[in-house]
């Protein structure tokens, strides 16, 4: 779709959020599989609450492992360590219950062409809204994550902490955006910081973030109204004040509302299951069709059959903004339906690869370092 009046808005999680530890424990646990095995079958989901982690899924790898140290290193990483604001690693329990991949699901994936691991739609989307062509409201959101996550880490360790949410509101007209309505800043800090003073601290951060360009410079005036920690003092955070489940922040993952998506989550599952890599191909795809000026915005819709190399359904929608990219490829003489299958998929986006855990920490879409973000043919 294209928003073309009204108020749109996009939210976006840190590192530090419940739901995101969930999602790179997930993704951690793959990336070492993978680098022991790049031919590794995983698909491996993570709550946590409290003091406990559980992990649930299934390995057929020749690697070994060891998941719960794993999970802690994880923990220690997006600022847990030492037990730092009430969550201590080192005495986090875990509970294992991983199994082999089903014998028949591997059978279709392991054929003569990688097979699809699972049947599924997945949508992929671009338009010019921003630099990296995603929507506005999302890239924006994720911008101001970028900088909160500065702020953390860099500038304020001891009075910001790990869990943080970040969302905006943009008022569009004519189909562009023109004007940042809201931004809403929800983010942990340490007991002796005030509720003023972390309002005051992370209000002035914005506004030296926006002095640095990109799209917050753009869209950010003095008229927009900040909502900074609106519930009040926001001590306890991450899985100690809420659970953590992989795969339930899928929107924020992928274009915070903005375009359609298929419903499977990312992290945890390795290249051939395409709710992960086919929702890769689709953004590389719509991306590419974007870029070459084809049309201002394009959605692209893949359907698999488990077990089947070639989708089932391979379709392109540019909202009347531009050619039809079918016919475009055509010619350029391109097989898309050729390049959508999952061993082109995987080989083409080197998802053999440990490169996950990454995109589970800092996003999984519009960013230049990711292979789905380079152009489709080289």
């Amino acid at each position: 779709m294209l928003v073309t009046h009204g108020t749109f808005s996009s939210e976006a999680v840190s590192s530090g959020h419940p739901d995101k530890m969930a999602d790179q424990i997930s993704d951690a646990i793959l990336d070492a599989c993978l680098a022991q095995d790049p031919a590794a079958r995983v698909a491996v989901e993570c709550a946590i609450k409290g003091d406990l982690i559980c992990l649930m899924g299934e390995i057929t790898a020749n690697a070994r492992i060891d998941a719960p140290e794993i999970a802690r290193g994880v923990l220690r990483d997006v600022g847990h360590a030492g037990g730092k604001w009430g969550l201590d690693p080192d005495t986090m329990r875990v509970i294992e219950q991983i199994s082999l991949q089903a014998s028949e699901i591997g059978v279709g994936v392991d054929g003569e062409d990688t097979g699809a691991g699972d049947q599924g739609i997945m949508f992929g989307f671009a338009c010019d809204e921003a630099a990296n062509l995603m929507p506005a409201p999302i890239a924006l959101a994720n911008e101001i994550r970028g900088h909160l996550h500065d702020w953390q880490t860099r500038q304020f360790p001891d009075i910001c902490g790990p869990d943080a949410k970040t969302q905006v509101s943009l008022r569009y007209e004519d189909e562009r955006p023109v004007e940042l309505e809201t931004v809403v800043i929800s983010c942990q800090h340490a007991g002796h910081v005030g509720l003023g003073e972390i309002r005051d601290l992370l209000r002035s951060a914005l506004f030296a973030a926006a002095d640095q360009g990109g799209l917050l410079a753009q869209l950010l005036t003095p008229e927009t109204r900040l909502l900074i920690n609106p519930a009040g003092t926001f001590h306890e955070g991450g899985p100690v004040a809420d659970a953590g489940l992989t795969g339930r922040k899928i929107i924020a993952d992928t274009y915070g509302g903005y375009a359609r998506h298929g419903g499977g989550a990312f992290s945890g599952k390795d290249g051939t299951k395409l709710d992960r890599s086919g929702a890769y191909a689709a953004r590389q795809l719509a991306r590419d069709v974007v870029a070459r000026g084809w049309a201002r915005a394009c959605e692209v819709r893949l359907a698999y059959a488990i077990g089947q190399a070639a989708p089932v359904a391979v379709d392109f929608d540019t909202f009347g903004t531009g050619d039809d990219p079918a016919a475009c490829y055509d010619g350029l003489g391109v097989d898309i339906a050729q390049m959508m299958r999952p061993r082109a998929i995987i080989e083409r986006l080197g998802l053999t690869r440990p490169i996950f855990g990454d995109s589970a920490r800092h996003g999984h879409l519009g960013r230049a370092d990711l292979p789905w973000e380079q152009p489709l043919l080289g």
